[in-house]
């Protein structure tokens, strides 16, 4: 009895922490760019129209679907961990902190190549109209899209944290640091605003990394930009959109218009 009640309590304690980053990171990131300063930062909203308010209420109520098929599964890892059967290890320094900042580097790698593929296989017309559909209806994301998955493609989003523990030696909280790296991307990959700097998408290092308007692209025109952090594989399999880097420079300069605009506005107020 006490230990399916302890079961039971650690089971909420994951669900509970999964909802936490999840209201913490959309919630903070909406209320700023949505509510407290949207008409401060207006310009740099990259589809300058604000989301309809139906699709907000569709995007949360699928994270929420999200968040519990992630803790049935992250749940399931945890288990697996405590008998043994995944790669987890202690103490920190098992392996010396080298390797410890390597497994993350390392997971991060594998996640971006791991979501591209599926990223594919989900555009895949049956499984894009099964599924993926879903994550679609918000061509005008808001970073509430992040976890605004079927239930079907929620399995295949979280199926990276098994394959991580199955297969990589890790310390516990080298997941956690992963986890929560890969949810700040992807809030501020659905923000619907732009925060990179100006050429940071054509530069020859910075445009290897992906931007807020590389997505956002994908979710209005499908077809295109399928990457996650890096721009690697969109590049090596001629996935970018062919306008990518000039959509992103004028995404950019309407944000410098306005800035302009809106200091010559305070200018003249005084």
């Amino acid at each position: 009895m006490f230990s399916s009640l302890a079961n039971s309590f650690d089971s909420l304690i994951v669900l509970f922490n999964i909802s936490i980053r999840y209201l913490l990171f959309t919630g903070s990131f909406y209320l700023f760019f949505y509510v407290w300063r949207n008409k401060r930062y207006w310009y740099a909203k990259i589809q300058q129209r604000y989301p309809e308010k139906k699709h907000i209420i569709h995007e949360i109520k699928y994270s929420f679907t999200t968040i519990l098929i992630f803790g049935v599964v992250i749940l399931t890892v945890i288990w697996a961990g405590k008998h043994g059967l995944t790669q987890v290890y202690t103490p920190i320094n098992k392996y010396g902190y080298l390797y410890y900042f390597f497994s993350i580097g390392l997971m991060i790698v594998l996640h971006d190549t791991y979501f591209y593929w599926t990223h594919r296989l989900m555009h895949w017309k049956p499984l894009f109209k099964l599924a993926h559909k879903t994550h679609h209806l918000s061509t005008n994301p808001t970073p509430f899209a992040a976890y605004a998955f079927h239930p079907i493609e929620a399995l295949v989003e979280v199926g990276i944290i098994p394959l991580i523990a199955f297969t990589i030696p890790h310390h516990a909280s080298a997941i956690t640091i992963f986890s929560l790296y890969s949810l700040l991307l992807n809030v501020t990959g659905h923000l619907g605003y732009e925060l990179f700097p100006k050429g940071f998408a054509s530069h020859k290092i910075f445009k290897w990394h992906n931007t807020s308007t590389h997505h956002n692209m994908h979710h209005r025109l499908v077809k295109c930009n399928y990457g996650l952090y890096f721009n690697f594989w969109d590049r090596l399999m001629k996935t970018n959109h062919p306008h990518y880097e000039e959509s992103f420079d004028a995404v950019i300069e309407t944000r410098e218009q306005g800035k302009i605009n809106r200091l010559a506005e305070e200018v003249a107020l005084k």
